[in-house]
């Protein structure tokens, strides 16, 4: 019987590299529902492909038609957010890509969980200001969470079967992203076209910014923080610009355990729908070849020249509602970054701004970190707004 997926976010570039594993491996998975941000045309064409028999799109305003382009698929289907968090939840599910970007995938990564899923994720934020809720909707629900982050998916190869007591400490490697050859200060002006121009993955925007301010690596140390239930101090970080190595375990004799593989998003992602079981990667991706890659650079990470990772692990481990703070606040200067209405390098200062008036607050609810996420994204507007664009305001 085939493996039933749920697919949220399935028009971003994790959904569309999920639903191309999917359509690879023949037979052994089956899309049973879609969930999508705003994409009508995209959301069709993929319910025309796979036949599923649920369809949610979160923007309401761009539902117009959808039903009846929908008609000739069959799916049921309806709108809004509590609509996403249905297809999370869709009874007939045995696994939930959650690929949603943003805080948006934290209720719908609960909702999946809470009904008993296994979860593939790829939404960070679920883990950086939800951690304690999604620790316990695991506890609730029996499910399993599968990391889908080419690093977390790294350790958890490596880690598999083996006695916590034995590691000394999780290593992640970061590519550095475009800029972390150059100083901060010729990096402040960089424009979005040149922020998006990532030298080994090809990513959506968010993401694809946050691993040139390097938040992205801070977001992975805190999620690392949750998935593996490690000190904060046996986590770090090194620069690896190859992006060849996934990331590292030491073991306490000294010895490192490493996991190698292809800069391609679907090796984790085949890997997540096919555990416990290998299956030869069915899409085109150039095989890694350990004879012809060249050398393999490390470098240690400088966070005084990437105050967005200091940002990250600093609010992860002060709890509460920092993080969710935090990461509101990064995605409201990100938007706005690549609107060209902030340079880049006004990112962590928006980010430091808000964080500096955070309300106290524990974080134990899931009303509690929407309540700061809210907050935050207001602070951060303003903030925003109080900055002027000294460079040029292009994106390209």
């Amino acid at each position: 019987m085939p493996k039933r997926i749920v697919v949220l976010g399935s028009t971003g570039s994790i959904g569309r590299n999920a639903l191309e594993v999917a359509a690879s491996l023949r037979g052994e998975v089956e899309v049973v529902a879609l969930a999508a941000g705003r994409n009508v045309d995209l959301l069709v064409e993929q319910a025309r492909i796979f036949k599923p028999r649920f369809v949610a799109l979160e923007d309401e305003k761009q539902a117009a038609g959808l039903a009846a382009a929908l008609a000739p698929y069959g799916c049921e289907f309806a709108v809004g957010a509590e609509a996403v968090k249905a297809a999370a939840a869709y009874a007939d599910a045995d696994l939930v890509v959650s690929a949603l970007v943003g805080f948006a995938g934290l209720a719908p990564t609960l909702a999946a969980l809470e009904a008993g899923h296994d979860v593939a994720l790829a939404n960070k934020e679920s883990l950086v200001v939800g951690g304690r809720l999604v620790e316990a909707a695991l506890a609730r629900g029996g499910a399993t969470l599968f990391p889908v982050d080419s690093e977390h998916a790294a350790l958890s190869q490596c880690l598999e079967g083996r006695d916590p007591g034995d590691v000394k400490r999780l290593v992640l490697t970061a590519s550095g992203g475009p800029f972390w050859r150059r100083s901060r200060e010729e990096t402040a002006a960089a424009t979005p076209g040149e922020a998006l121009a990532h030298p080994v993955w090809n990513m959506g925007a968010k993401i694809s910014i946050d691993s040139a301010t390097l938040m992205n690596k801070g977001l992975e140390v805190v999620e690392a923080h949750w998935l593996f239930h490690m000190p904060w101090d046996k986590i770090d970080v090194v620069i690896h610009p190859q992006s060849v190595v996934h990331s590292l375990v030491e073991m306490m004799d000294g010895s490192y355990i490493a996991q190698l593989a292809a800069a391609d998003m679907r090796l984790p992602i085949q890997y997540a729908l096919t555990w416990p079981q290998r299956r030869p990667l069915h899409v085109a991706t150039k095989p890694l070849d350990v004879a012809t890659m060249g050398s393999l650079e490390f470098a240690p990470l400088d966070p005084g020249r990437f105050p967005c990772f200091e940002l990250a692990v600093a609010a992860g481990r002060a709890g509460g509602v920092r993080p969710a703070v935090m990461s509101a606040a990064n995605e409201i200067a990100v938007e706005r970054f690549l609107e060209a209405e902030v340079p880049f390098g006004a990112i962590p200062a928006i980010i430091e701004e808000t964080l500096a008036k955070t309300p106290p607050g524990p974080g134990d609810s899931y009303d509690e970190v929407a309540r700061a996420d809210a907050w935050a994204r207001e602070g951060a507007r303003e903030a925003a707004a109080r900055t002027r664009w000294s460079g040029e305001r292009s994106r390209r």
